[in-house]
């Protein structure tokens, strides 16, 4: 079911139900960082993830155990200017899998143009509307991205606000020059990625992250069989997407968040299935051909 916190409001039920939406873990690593203030990294740490954590990113209300679950694991480069950081960053977010105590992973996005400026204790502003910082900007970024596919892995394209608004950041920051943010170098940098989620063209796969999770994994336990079926179904909309867009980030993106779901959902049930699951599967990411072997045996 999509989550409509706001029915819970007009009905007044609202004693003990937490506004904000995001359960984020920020991991700083700092180990190539030569610096001997150390405590700015542990700042770090709490001013990012309250920032995550605390704002309210949608209108809906959700209880303290419908919070997303999510990761933002920041690695840190070596840096010349006082402030001045740059790194990578791991964007991961899962979502639980009905009737199981088993959470699946929606995203695993690796961010390698991740660059900003902090100063101890530093206030973190953000303005839906126009560009303020790029920390704040990356931040507010992947909260919307991270609401944006739970809510579609909930409900068929559910998530559109929440992409519009991530789109909305993108656009915003491009006047920064910051790397990451617009259509020039890397095809697998943010803005790629959310102009892949909004692309018309490629909304098959946003469908088909609906029917993953919600028609497929939440009724897995009642009728696998069934279940692998769409998985498949799944799986040719992604090869139809890369036929057109042979580079798209958003095919990548999915892989690498499924592989090992996949080759376990398919280590068992009918061979036929299992050997259509292996054909879209390598086609899809020949790189993990041997990995994918596995489903076969």
């Amino acid at each position: 079911m999509i989550r409509i916190g706001l029915i819970l409001v007009a009905l007044g039920f609202v004693n003990g139900v937490a506004a904000q939406e995001l359960n984020c873990r920020v991991t700083i690593n700092s180990e190539q960082v030569q610096t001997s203030d150390r405590q700015i990294f542990d700042d770090m740490e709490t001013s990012f993830q309250q920032f995550l954590n605390d704002t309210e990113w949608s209108p809906d209300i959700f209880e303290g155990n419908e919070k997303i679950n999510c990761n933002v694991i920041i690695t840190l480069q070596n840096t010349q200017t006082l402030g001045n950081f740059t790194g990578t960053a791991q964007i991961q977010t899962a979502r639980p899998v009905y009737n199981s105590n088993y959470e699946s992973i929606l995203l695993n996005y690796a961010d390698r143009d991740w660059q900003f400026d902090y100063v101890e204790s530093m206030p973190l502003n953000f303005n839906d509307n126009t560009y303020t910082t790029n920390l704040t900007s990356l931040l507010a970024f992947y909260a919307y991205l991270i609401l944006g596919v739970d809510y579609d892995s909930f409900g068929n394209l559910a998530g559109t606000p929440y992409l519009q608004q991530a789109l909305n950041v993108v656009n915003n920051a491009q006047t920064s020059n910051r790397p990451g943010w617009d259509a020039l170098g890397s095809t697998r940098n943010r803005y790629w990625l959310i102009e892949n989620l909004t692309n018309q063209q490629m909304q098959g796969i946003r469908e088909g992250i609906y029917e993953y999770h919600r028609l497929a994994l939440d009724q897995f336990q009642e009728d696998p069989a069934k279940s692998r079926e769409v998985i498949v179904g799944v799986l040719e909309k992604l090869q139809q997407v890369k036929r057109t867009y042979p580079n798209s980030i958003l095919v990548i993106s999915f892989l690498d968040a499924k592989t090992d779901e996949l080759i376990n959902i398919f280590s068992e049930g009918d061979l036929n299935i299992r050997r259509r699951a292996f054909e879209l599967m390598t086609s899809l990411d020949p790189s993990k051909r041997t990995q994918f072997e596995v489903i076969l045996n």
